[in-house]
């Protein structure tokens, strides 16, 4: 039983610094991004991890880009787009 004490006070611990979360607009824009380029399902795009999506979008931005250098300068990555709301 103190086992489960001492994690159960270190969770409290762990959540009284304070979480960051991710903020909800930008995950989604961001699994709409590469389900919209690569046909992932929405479960398999929300597993990734958040370093690993924030790749994957870079490197969808960076494909899209080389398609059209013409209109490189007018066009912006999926992580330069700021919330509209």
């Amino acid at each position: 039983m103190s086992g489960m004490r001492e994690s159960v006070s270190g969770a409290v611990k762990f959540y009284n610094r304070g979480i960051k979360l991710y903020p909800e607009e930008e995950l989604y824009r961001e699994m709409s991004f590469i389900s919209y380029y690569f046909h992932w399902s929405s479960a398999e795009v929300l597993q990734m991890d958040h370093k690993v999506r924030r790749r994957w979008c870079s490197e969808i931005s960076k494909i899209n880009q080389s398609l059209t250098p013409e209109k490189k300068s007018k066009e912006k990555s999926i992580l330069e787009m700021k919330a509209t709301r």
